[in-house]
This record gives C-alpha cells, sequence and structure tokens, in this order.
C-alpha cells in the first residue's frame, strides 16, 4: 500500500554541523592544547623558583647556626685555658688576673650558647638541613657538657666544635645545590655562590684566634697546639681572602674591600701572622690581650657580610619566583586571548554562513515569548528539520494554551480541559495540566487549613490568642460605634496540672478538648470562646445588658467545669473566673485582657472556684504593678538594687563552703521594698530576665573581687556564689549566653557559679531541661531550689541535669516524725546519685544537730549567719581553713 505524504518535500543541503566541527572545533582545540603545554611548563618553573627560595631560606638559617656555634669555639676555649693550673705561668700574669678574666669568658660562653640555641630553634622543621642541626644541636650538648665539667683536652674540645661548624657547612654547600639544580637564573646561582665563599672566609678567619692561641699554651704533640696547624689555618684563611675577590656582585666585593682594607683586619692579621715565632707571641701579653678583644669585632663584622650576601640570594629568588609567576600569568592570559578570538571568529563565521537559522531563532523567540507564529520552512536541511517540528510543537502549543486560558480563569470545569493532546508528549502535557487544576483545588484548601491554623489552637480548634485579641480589638470598635458593653471572662482551670502529673499529657489534651466543647455548648450564638494557652481560656460577650449577666454566665462556666471528666478514669477540675467590662469601647484590647487576668488572679487568691468582676480595687491594684514594674526597671539602672549574701557552711565543720546571692530593693528614700513585694511582679514580666542579668552579673564581680583580694589556699575547697534563676529567664533562648556573658565580664571560673532552680519549672517545661543541660555542660553547678515543694520525685533525679538539691526550709524546720525521716530520705537517695544536698533555713541547734546525724553536707539559715552586705561577707574569704596535708 502507498503512503501519501502529509507534508512538502524539502531539497537538502549541506549540514550545518559541516561548518560549525570546521569552524570551531579545530582552531579552539590547537590553541587549548597549546595553551595548557605552555602553562604546564610555566607552573614547573615557578614551583623551582619557589622550591629555590626554600633552599636559600635553609642556607641563611643553616649559616646562622654556624656563626652562632663558631662564637661559642674562643670562649669555651679560653674558660678550659684559665683553668688549666699552668696557665698563669705561661701567660707570666699573676692568678688573681686570670680568675678575673674568667668571669668574662665566662659571660661570654653563656651569650654565646643563648645565640647559638636561638639559631638552632629558629630552623623550620622539615626544611633543607634540619636533620642535620638536629645532630649537631645534640653534639653542642655534649660540647658543653664536657667543658663544663673539665673532662675533656682542649684539642677535643676544639675537634669537637670544629667538626659541628663543617657539619653545619656541609649542609649550608648542600642547600646551595639545592637551590642551583632547580634551575635558577645564572645571577643568582652566582649570588648562592657568593654566600658559600664569605661564608667560608668566616669560618676560617674564625678559627684563626683558637689555633693561635693553642700555639701558644697547648701542651707540645696537641693537634691545637702546632705550628704547623695554625700556619695550615693561615694558609686556608689567605686561601679565602684570594677567593673573596671572585665575588660576583660588585656590591658585595666593594663591602669586603673596604673591611679587608679597615685597620680592624690589618692589624689583626698582622697580629696572627705565623711570620712571628711563638716565643715571641708569649711574651707579648699586649698583643694576646688585644686579640682576645679585636677577634671577635672581626667576626662579627665577617657574619655582617654573610647576613648581606644571603639578603640578596633571598631578594633574587623571590623575584626569580615573581616573575615567573608572572610569566605564568602571561601565558595564561594569552591562551584565554586567543581562545577568545578564536571563539568571536567561529561566532562571526556562523552567524555569516547561516541568516536562515538566525531567521528560525527569531521565529522561536517570539514562540518562547508567548506570541505562536506560524513557523517558514526554508534554508539548510537541519533548519528545515527543525523548522517543521516547531511548527508542530506551534500546533500543540495552542491546545495547551486554550487549556492554560481556562485554568487562569479559574473554570477547572470547563470541557476542554478533559480534551487530550495527541501523541506520546500530549499525553503528558494534558497530565500536567490535570495536575495543575489538582494542584490549584489542593493549594486553595491548603491556604484556608493555614489560614485557620495560623489563627486556631490546633488541639481544640478554638481561635488562639492573636486571634482572641483580633476579635475583642474589633468588638471593641464596634462597641465604640454603637455604645454598647462588652464584656471578656478569663477562664483559668483549678487543679489542671494535677491531671497532667498524675495521668500524662494525653489525659490533659483530653480534658483541654472537653472544657472547649463543654464552654461552646454554655455560650450564646454569637460569643466567641478562645484558648490563649496552656490551661488558660477567654470568652469575649456581645453586646452585654448588665454586668449580672457576666456573673451568670461565669457561675454556669465554673459549675459545667466542675462536672467530672472521663479520661480512662474519673478526673475533676474547676475553674476561676475573671470578669472584665468595657462599657463604650474605650479601653483597648490589651488593657482589657489584663484586667480579666488581673480579676482571675484575684478569684484564685480568694479561694478558686469563683469568679471576680474587675472593680476599682482591683483597677488600683493592676496600676499598682504597673508602678511598680516601672520603679523596678528604673532601679536597675540607677543603682536602687542591691545584693546581700547569705553564707554557706559545711555542716560538718562550719567551715564556709559558699554563698547564696539574695537581690534586695532600696528606694531612693531609704525605703528597703520586701522581696516578697516586688519578685512576683517582676517575674509576671520580662524584668524578671532584665534582673537575673543583673545579679548574674554583680554577684559573679563579687567573688571574683573577693577571690583576688583573698588569694585561695592551695588544696582548699574555694567557696561557690549561688544565683537563682527564674523560670521565665530559663525558658529564655538567651539564657546561656547570659550566664556566660556574667563569667566572662567577671573573669569568675564556671566551677564556683551555682545556678539555683526550683523544680516546678524544670517539670513545667521541657525547654528549661534543654537549656540547664547546656549551662552545666558550661562547667556551672544546678542546684535544684526548694526541693520537697513540687512534684518532682526521689527517682527523677537520676534523669536530672542537677548537682545538689536544696531541702525546703519547712522540711527543715517540720517538728513532725515524719518530715524529719523524709528529710534523711531526700539526703540518702540525694547521695546515691552523686548529689550534694543543702538545709535551708536552719535557726536552731538542734536542727543542725539532726542534719549533721543525717550526713547533710551544707546548710544555711540564720543560726549560721544572716545575709551580710558584701564588706562583711568579704571578710569571712579570710577565714577559710588551710588545706589539710594528704596522708
Amino acid at each position: 500500500m502507498a503512503r501519501t505524504p502529509t507534508h512538502r518535500t524539502t531539497h537538502r543541503g549541506t549540514a550545518l554541523w559541516c561548518y560549525l566541527t570546521a569552524l570551531v572545533a579545530v582552531p579552539l582545540a590547537g590553541v587549548g592544547v597549546l595553551t595548557s603545554l605552555v602553562a604546564v611548563h610555566t607552573s614547573g618553573d615557578v614551583g623551582s623558583a619557589r622550591r629555590a627560595e626554600s633552599a636559600v631560606r635553609a642556607i641563611a638559617s643553616l649559616d646562622a647556626v654556624r656563626t652562632a656555634a663558631e662564637q661559642e669555639i674562643l670562649p669555651t676555649l679560653a674558660l678550659a685555658v684559665i683553668d688549666d693550673p699552668t696557665a698563669a705561668t705561661a701567660l707570666g700574669v699573676t692568678p688573681w688576673m686570670l680568675a678575673a678574666a674568667r668571669g668574662t669568658a665566662a659571660d661570654g660562653a653563656v651569650e654565646a650558647r643563648t645565640a647559638t640555641d636561638a639559631a638552632v630553634a629558629a630552623v623550620p622543621a622539615g626544611s633543607l638541613g634540619a636533620d642535620v642541626v638536629e645532630r649537631v644541636a645534640a653534639d653542642l650538648a655534649g660540647l658543653r657538657a664536657d667543658s663544663d665539667t673539665g673532662q675533656v683536652r682542649l684539642e677535643q674540645l676544639y675537634l669537637g666544635y670544629l667538626g659541628v661548624s663543617n657539619d653545619v657547612m656541609t649542609a649550608e654547600r648542600a642547600a646551595a645545590a639545592a637551590a642551583v639544580s632547580e634551575g635558577v637564573p645564572a645571577r643568582t646561582a652566582r649570588a648562592v655562590q657568593d654566600v658559600l665563599t664569605i661564608a667560608t672566609l668566616a669560618q676560617d678567619a674564625t678559627r684563626q684566634t683558637p689555633l693561635y692561641l693553642g700555639s701558644l699554651f697547648a701542651p707540645d704533640g696537641a693537634l691545637i697546639g702546632s705550628r704547623l696547624a695554625w700556619e695550615t689555618g693561615w694558609l686556608s684563611y689567605t686561601d679565602a681572602q684570594r677567593q673573596m675577590e671572585e665575588l660576583s656582585q660588585e656590591s658585595l666585593h666593594t663591602a669586603w674591600v673596604r673591611l679587608r682594607d679597615s685597620e680592624l683586619v690589618t692589624q689583626l692579621d698582622a697580629l696572627v701572622t705565623p711570620a712571628t715565632t711563638a716565643g715571641e707571641l708569649t711574651a707579648d701579653v699586649g698583643r694576646l690581650t688585644e686579640l682576645l678583644f679585636r677577634s671577635a669585632d672581626r667576626d662579627a663584622a665577617l657574619a655582617g657580610l654573610v647576613g648581606t650576601a644571603v639578603d640578596d640570594v633571598r631578594a633574587l629568588a623571590a623575584a626569580d619566583r615573581e616573575d615567573a609567576a608572572a610569566v605564568l600569568r602571561r601565558t595564561v592570559e594569552l591562551g584565554i586571548g586567543l581562545l577568545l578570538v578564536a571563539a568571536l571568529g567561529a561566532v562571526w563565521l556562523g552567524r555569516t554562513v547561516s541568516r536562515s537559522l538566525g531567521l528560525l531563532a527569531g521565529q522561536a523567540t517570539r514562540i518562547s515569548e508567548g506570541e505562536l507564529v506560524e513557523v517558514e520552512v526554508h534554508g539548510p536541511r537541519e533548519v528545515r528539520t527543525v523548522s517543521a517540528a516547531l511548527g508542530e510543537a506551534v500546533a500543540g502549543l495552542r491546545r495547551i494554551q486554550d487549556q492554560a486560558q481556562a485554568v487562569a480563569r479559574g473554570d477547572l470545569d470547563d470541557a476542554l480541559l478533559n480534551q487530550p493532546l495527541p501523541g506520546p508528549l500530549g499525553e503528558v502535557v494534558h497530565a500536567s495540566i490535570r495536575q495543575i487544576v489538582t494542584s490549584v483545588r489542593q493549594r486553595e484548601e491548603l491556604q484556608f487549613a493555614l489560614a485557620h491554623r495560623a489563627t486556631h489552637d490546633p488541639l481544640t480548634e478554638l481561635p488562639n490568642r492573636a486571634q482572641a485579641l483580633t476579635l475583642v480589638t474589633s468588638a471593641l470598635h464596634r462597641a465604640r460605634r454603637s455604645g454598647a458593653m462588652t464584656g471578656l471572662l478569663f477562664v483559668d482551670l483549678d487543679g489542671f496540672k494535677a491531671v497532667n502529673d498524675g495521668h500524662g499529657h494525653a489525659a490533659g489534651d483530653t480534658v483541654l478538648r472537653e472544657v472547649a466543647a463543654r464552654m461552646r455548648a454554655m455560650v450564646r450564638q454569637g460569643d466567641v470562646v478562645c484558648r490563649l494557652g496552656g490551661d488558660e481560656f477567654v470568652v469575649l460577650v456581645e453586646p452585654v445588658e448588665t454586668e449580672r449577666d457576666l456573673m451568670d454566665l461565669a457561675e454556669r462556666l465554673i459549675a459545667g467545669l466542675s462536672e467530672p471528666i472521663e479520661v480512662g478514669g474519673l478526673v475533676q477540675i474547676g475553674a476561676s473566673v475573671g470578669i472584665a467590662v468595657s462599657r463604650d469601647g474605650g479601653a483597648d484590647a490589651d488593657a482589657l485582657f489584663a484586667e480579666a487576668d488581673t480579676a482571675a488572679h484575684r478569684a484564685k487568691q480568694h479561694g478558686r472556684g469563683r469568679a471576680e468582676i474587675f472593680d476599682d480595687a482591683l483597677r488600683r491594684q493592676l496600676a499598682a504593678r504597673a508602678a511598680t514594674e516601672t520603679a523596678i526597671a528604673a532601679a536597675l539602672t540607677d543603682g536602687g538594687m542591691r545584693l546581700v549574701y547569705q553564707p554557706v557552711l559545711d555542716v560538718a565543720d562550719q567551715h564556709l563552703r559558699g554563698y547564696e546571692a539574695l537581690v534586695r530593693w532600696v528606694r531612693a528614700d531609704g525605703t528597703v521594698v520586701p522581696p516578697d513585694a516586688f519578685i512576683p511582679v517582676a517575674e509576671s514580666s520580662s524584668l524578671i530576665c532584665d534582673l537575673d542579668r543583673w545579679v548574674l552579673h554583680e554577684a559573679t564581680r563579687q567573688l571574683a573581687a573577693w577571690r583576688a583580694a583573698s588569694p585561695a589556699v592551695p588544696g582548699a575547697a574555694e567557696p561557690t556564689m549561688a544565683v537563682n534563676v527564674s523560670g521565665r529567664h530559663l525558658t529564655d533562648r538567651r539564657v546561656v549566653a547570659d550566664v556566660a556573658d556574667a563569667l566572662a565580664a567577671s573573669g569568675l571560673p564556671p566551677r564556683l557559679l551555682v545556678l539555683e532552680v526550683t523544680e516546678t519549672v524544670l517539670v513545667d517545661d521541657p525547654v528549661a531541661m534543654t537549656h540547664l543541660a547546656e549551662l552545666r555542660a558550661t562547667g556551672v553547678s544546678i542546684a535544684i531550689d526548694d526541693f520537697g515543694t513540687g512534684y518532682t520525685s526521689i527517682g527523677q533525679l537520676r534523669h536530672m541535669p542537677v548537682d545538689t538539691l536544696k531541702i525546703d526550709r519547712s522540711f527543715v524546720a517540720s517538728p513532725d516524725p515524719g518530715q524529719r525521716e523524709l528529710v534523711g530520705l531526700i539526703i540518702s537517695a540525694a547521695h546515691t546519685f552523686g548529689l550534694d544536698v543543702v538545709a535551708e533555713g536552719v535557726e536552731e541547734p538542734v536542727q543542725l544537730e539532726r542534719l549533721r546525724a543525717q550526713a547533710c553536707d551544707l546548710a544555711q539559715g540564720y543560726l549560721l549567719h544572716r545575709p551580710l552586705p558584701a564588706d562583711v561577707a568579704g571578710t569571712l574569704m579570710g577565714a577559710l581553713p588551710e588545706a589539710t596535708p594528704a596522708s
């Protein structure tokens, strides 16, 4: 069967890849390979220059070691000669003169050894010659020991130092050979040779004085004392001088000529020339003295010349490295430039060869911009093929466009969306359209769910605190326009914590859901029940006819919430309700919430399970609370807060073991505000965090000051400083940083700081437990304060990040035998878990004796010490007992 073509046959042209391959691939590949080869070669030059520079640095450090070691020879040999009993006779001087000279020689030897040790230590580990330096350092240590004990002969001592010098010089030459072997320029190689030439001269010059002195005083037959050794050394020295005439650097040669012709060198050379007989030299004591003083000056001058030569070589090596790096950069830049030129040429040629491709690109661009144009089919074969395919794609895109427009209109039920597109690709695209439709519907549902979650409590589905604030604000705006009365009931559950502790959090969640359901059922349609968090709810009531209506609703809520709830067993809770009223919408939402909260607190204080209306008395109380908060904030900045310190003593021996910092507020008129009057106010706001930070800084600073004034006795336990940290501050994410800042500012070691927290904080908030673990990891100690008054069981202690238990004063002072036995049980259990125990509120001697019998560790209370001002408490630091010597 013949196949009918569906498209018009087009003429076949030359394939486009032929042009592109010829125009782009060959030149770009050639330039790239050439650039890579040159760059690799130049990189090798850079590496060689770096290694040569490293070898030059090794020459410098090795020459410093050699020079320093040679400077030890003369004073060391001088000490050996002076300590020889025959030295005075040989020199023709009195013994006391030799004794005076010995002090000078000893000082010179110490100074020379110090310089040698410094030069050895300056040699980098792993550098060229480092192994030689390590070996000669051991040799020098042996020579020094032999010299100090006088157990070595003069010629052995000299030959030992000579061997050290020769070893280091050999290492210098090896380093120079390594530098030259890296293919450095000729000028650098000549400069390296200059360093060796000058170093050889300096080495031979340093040996002249010991050989000269040895020929005078050493016994016959000794190598160092032979005239032949002296004359041989002189020949080496004069030969090295002749080698100096071959220095390649004019500046070094000029410096050498100036030094050679100087009065110092000419006179010293004349002084030690072998032309003079030994008898004449021995008789001339003045020449000996001059020799000892001027020889060191000449050696120092030659060492300086060596240093100048080394600096020149290092500068040349660094310049070589920079030159090699510059060549590498230029090579890479040239290669990149050639590549760019070749690429640009290829692009230009490609554009001129295939204009039809540009037309196709223009059409494709218009299509990519959303304009579905008709595609013209002409040009080379590949362009024609692409044009035909693009035309078919445009037809398919028009179908997709129609379906996309339906989605954009939001007409997700349009029948067009159900029409499939032809071909496998059409199936995929159509599936994508359907997926988009599904995703849009899911997004709308998710947006609704997210909006609901942002404004509602996930457990009870009631509006949350933020939404409650918004609803109350809107209600007050409506009341402001209408003049109607608006009521807000603050419902605080009673006994809910006991449900959580006794039955678990799952049971607590069940109770909260049941409470929400009962409250919704008991309010009018239009009134709103919201959950603020925890066990706190509010009810927004609008409009309100009379305050009696609000009180009736509160009583119904209390009665309804007091009914038993099934949670796998019956539990019963209650409720305390605070009522706030806005009669004309004049109050803002925050004030209305604060009034209802205050009324609820009064309901709890008056016995729970009741309702209270916010009245003028509560308004005055709220205003007083606000005034107190303002005054607390001012006291923290103007110095109104004070700390007193109650000592904590060892129960066994009543020695001081620490302090507890207690805050006191002294107003400007001298009135002392009791802690019970301002601490609860601070704890109800973020002020407690500011107060905690102030106490932390002041207490740590004070203990640090006491320690500085009374240094610790070695072996004695240093007193600690205990600081109370509130539950609000402990759950604050900044608490760890606050403690670290206080310790850093005071310089107090973390081990001397004890943070006291109440056990209810640990039970109620997991974040507090996490922060305590982080704080304990920094080194501070953690104490549970008022232990026994909360719901913590003894068994929970093993899992808590704590170090100390503080037994509440109510247990310590109780006359009940059962309470006393409980105290003993707590102490025993704490010791089992490795915890220390502090008894609070010890006020009677019998209490202290009972605690001692129960093996309690520490105690505090009025019987021992009342809280003391800083100047008095600090005096106790000076009475610390001395440490008992270890047996």
